[in-house]
């Protein structure tokens, strides 16, 4: 399975920055759009060269309907998704505080099968761009995929290796295939 959920076009570490660049220009630029609202930005932790594979674009679209499908009942002002070789990214923006659309995410990743694998990240415009945090809410970082430590702590550190994790992403999606 890890081999399938990993088979796609490898990605340089150039191609990764660029891409970090035109995520900030996006959100600004959506937040610029829409300065009184909230915007999610979902991406996927995905370790090694291979970002994006038809497996990992699958199970993206499921998360992408799985926030849709929590925020119903907000105004959602617009949303873009964009498939790319440097990892499927997808932008809302919603009448909705940034506190409580932080909760409502921190509840997918928590809870939903795929939540673990997706960083659902909250921005605002406040004296500039701003994001909130899980800390920022009174909530707990996130835990370690592989040994429930605190994970930014696990990758700065770079505690386990990049075949470990794949293996641990590749069991995930395996279980809800």
């Amino acid at each position: 399975m890890s081999e399938q959920v990993f088979t796609g076009p490898s990605v340089s570490l150039v191609e990764m920055l660029d891409a970090r660049e035109m995520r900030a220009s996006r959100q600004e630029e959506f937040l610029k759009q829409h300065s009184e609202a909230t915007l999610l930005l979902a991406t996927m932790n995905i370790p090694g060269e291979v970002k994006n594979s038809a497996i990992l674009s699958r199970v993206f679209s499921q998360m992408v309907a799985q926030i849709k499908q929590e925020l119903s009942s907000y105004s959602i002002v617009t949303s873009a998704e964009y498939n790319l070789k440097t990892g499927s990214e997808f932008y809302l923006v919603a009448d909705i505080t940034p506190a409580t659309l932080k909760k409502k995410m921190v509840g997918l990743e928590e809870n939903d099968a795929y939540g673990r694998l997706f960083d659902l990240d909250i921005h605002y415009l406040e004296n500039g761009l701003q994001s909130l945090s899980r800390q920022d809410i009174g909530i707990s970082p996130r835990t370690c995929l592989i040994c429930q430590k605190n994970a930014k702590e696990c990758g700065r550190e770079r505690r386990h290796l990049i075949e470990e994790m794949q293996v641990k992403i590749a069991e995930i999606i395996g279980k809800e295939e």
